[in-house]
């Protein structure tokens, strides 16, 4: 009897996890674009999508918010979606804003799924050395445990 080996290749894992793009201040991005975010990098924060890379150094971030709402501040800076504000279910949105190249303030609003929350801002805390700024007791029970 022959022996067969089927070879099969390896599915790629890329490093991060999951997360929606919601809105911001930075062009070229449109919402509802799914990137990955890679918090794992030692210096650089990595938002990639569609063969495209956005990469923040952690020390030129000065704000991470995290809610379970879109909150007036963010909707303020952000042009987002009215249907996204009437949504019953919870939804995890992080905040993040920075100065760019130019020395431009940024922010980035984005959703990251339930199971992956804890980890991103976990990450997010210790690599910037800020402090999570939480929109309610709610969203503080969500995202300490």
């Amino acid at each position: 009897m022959g022996c067969f080996i089927l070879a099969l290749p390896l599915a790629a894992v890329e490093p991060g996890v999951k997360a929606q793009f919601v809105g911001g201040t930075v062009n070229g991005i449109v919402a509802k674009t799914s990137f990955r975010l890679d918090v794992t990098g030692a210096d650089t924060l990595l938002l990639h999508w569609d063969g495209t890379d956005l990469r923040i150094a952690y020390q030129k971030i000065n704000t991470v918010e995290y809610g379970q709402n879109v909150s007036r501040r963010i909707a303020e800076a952000v042009l987002i979606s009215p249907l996204l504000l009437l949504s019953k279910s919870r939804k995890h949105f992080v905040t993040i804003g920075y100065v760019d190249e130019q020395g431009k303030q940024q922010a980035l609003v984005f959703r990251v799924e339930k199971g992956d929350i804890r980890s991103v801002l976990a990450s997010l805390e210790a690599r910037t050395g800020r402090r999570i700024e939480y929109q309610d007791n709610e969203a503080r029970k969500a995202g300490n445990g």
